[in-house]
């Protein structure tokens, strides 16, 4: 097999492992994103627990840099300290080595059982969370897949003439090498794909073990890049957590690499095989930096703060967030497809204001204070203003010829627009006050009834995501989802208000002093969701696949 063909299939495979790491990932995300974030959130006030959340939540998204950028939005935002985030970055660095671990242990026989099973939950069922939890079966199917392909690509190998000649130039020039594993980690925008493949190579005797370490230093460098990269045009709020990072973590790599060429130790007691002295020098790295994280969180989290700061931009003299700028060209008015594409654009940026309430609706409860809910008010007025603007600029429009399809997609757009300002004024004047109410009295959900309560809202949250993408696109399918969504969401407010009664009969303090809020708040969000399907209901009607209000059968 000549050289371009075994490199191919190696480039394949190391495809394949990108690629179904994207798709764990991805699908953690959307199943339980909103969930984990929550309990992130919750638990990163205590020092151990930040460590223990960081760590979990990097084992579940299988990327301590998605982590990184969570806890750094989080910081940016007040919710947590800068040496909370700094801890619980460090647990994440820790929880994604243990994902590399766990994948070096034979696991063939998973690859079928996780792509049968994922394939048969992805397929047979229109249930959100039955078809993410199907897409994590099947990453994990072809990430555990693309490891024995990387193996079987790499065999050839062993016969190279110039491969041996390459690798021993390597082994004598450290920085080097050094230098090429960070840039492979910042091309794959993975720790674990490229660990997990510098092991598989080591395990078939390509790279030598004490090579095997100082390409783990490089990985370590080139992960601590990737975050602050990603956030360079953020707020110098939220890029201070990644600089952190790289300050504990990319400079720590350096100062082992120093250490490692001048005294050269011995790496045996780090397992039996090759691989696995790459595997546990990448564990023992990471929990290395953690232990001197923990008392130096406070003065790394400092000194990035001064590093930021040297780097942020003056602000300008005029701030130009605060202009609002209309789509509702006055001169397009006598042109109605102009002037309706332009009422589509205005009612879209409605679209975002109103997704922006519903996300930071359930974090208030969590987490409120006066200024963060005068500011969630405020964009209750933007979407006021929004929506009187956009009704009166398609009543002049109304007052020009229109065709049959023009006048109902200018029904629909008013429709639409009356729709997302009641889903406003249910988030500002019945969950806010839900809000109030809780902190005033001090109160505190049970575990499981503000799990419940977090995943409910993500489950409104997703769908509001998919009428707003039913605005735009008005395709059928996505409308005839959507409806399919609400009519889930009934059957689980019902399994949700099942629960806490039950933990009501079981005399759970917490549960009755918080009841009312619950079941309201399970209320109000079953009303945004029935106001947001609705939307798919013009796109179905027109396509005749409503009988009355209620979907035909396909």
């Amino acid at each position: 097999m000549s050289g371009s063909v075994v490199l191919l299939h190696l480039a394949g495979a190391v495809a394949l492992m990108l690629f179904a790491t994207r798709l764990v990932k991805t699908g953690v995300e959307r199943a339980y994103g909103d969930v984990l974030r929550h309990r992130l959130r919750a638990t990163m006030r205590n020092p151990i627990m930040a460590v223990l959340a960081g760590t979990g939540l990097a084992i579940a998204l299988q990327s301590s840099t998605a982590v990184t950028l969570l806890v750094g939005s989080f910081a940016g935002s007040g919710i947590v300290s800068g040496a909370a985030g700094q801890l619980a970055v460090r647990g994440a660095e820790i929880g994604s080595a243990l994902v590399v671990k766990l994948l070096t242990f034979d696991l063939t026989l998973l690859v079928p059982l996780c792509l049968i099973a994922g394939t048969v939950m992805f397929m047979a069922t229109e249930r959100r969370d039955w078809r993410q939890t199907g897409r994590i079966l099947v990453g994990i199917g072809l990430l555990i897949l693309s490891l024995e392909m990387i193996g079987q690509a790499s065999e050839p190998l062993r016969n190279s003439q110039l491969l041996p000649v390459i690798l021993n130039y390597f082994s004598t020039d450290s920085i080097t090498a050094y230098l090429l594993a960070a840039v492979i980690t910042w091309l794959f925008q993975s720790s674990i794909a490229a660990v997990l493949l510098m092991a598989t190579l080591a395990g078939r005797g390509l790279i030598s073990p004490e090579l095997g370490l100082v390409l783990i230093l490089g990985v370590n460098l080139g992960s601590s890049l990737i975050a602050p990269m990603l956030t360079r045009s953020a707020s110098p709020e939220v890029r201070v957590v990644p600089v952190g990072n790289l300050l504990m973590r990319g400079l720590g790599s350096l100062v082992m690499l120093i250490l490692f060429m001048i005294f050269r130790p011995h790496v045996a007691f780090l397992g039996p095989t090759a691989a696995d002295q790459i595997v546990n020098a990448h564990i023992l790295f990471n929990v290395v930096i953690l232990l001197a994280g923990l008392p130096l969180a406070g003065l790394v989290y400092r000194a990035s703060e001064r590093i930021v700061a040297l780097g942020a931009k003056p602000a300008p003299a005029a701030a130009l967030d605060v202009v609002e700028l209309s789509a509702l060209n006055e001169s397009a008015i006598d042109v109605p497809s102009q002037a309706l594409a332009n009422a589509t654009r205005e009612v879209v940026r409605v679209c975002e204001t109103v997704e922006i309430m519903l996300k930071r609706i359930i974090e208030l409860y969590e987490d409120a204070d006066s200024d963060k809910i005068k500011a969630l008010a405020a964009l209750d007025d933007r979407v006021d203003r929004r929506h009187a603007a956009i009704k009166l600029y398609l009543a002049k429009v109304t007052r020009n010829p229109m065709t049959e399809d023009e006048a109902l997609r200018c029904q629909e757009l008013i429709g639409a627009c009356v729709k997302l300002e009641q889903v406003g004024d249910i988030i500002v004047r019945n969950m806010l006050v839900h809000v109030k109410k809780k902190f005033d009295r001090g109160l505190e959900f049970t575990d499981e009834g503000w799990s419940e309560l977090c995943a409910f809202h993500g489950s409104v949250l997703a769908n509001a995501r998919l009428a707003f993408n039913v605005l735009v696109s008005r395709d059928p399918e996505t409308a005839r989802q959507l409806v399919l969504e609400k009519d889930r969401l009934r059957d689980r407010e019902k399994e949700t208000s099942a629960s806490h009664f039950m933990r009501l009969r079981e005399g759970t303090a917490k549960s009755v002093e918080t009841s009312s809020i619950h079941l309201d708040t399970i209320r109000d969000l079953k009303q945004i969701n029935s106001l947001l399907a609705s939307m798919a209901y013009p796109v179905l009607e027109e396509r005749g696949l409503l009988t009355g209000s209620r979907l035909k059968a396909s």
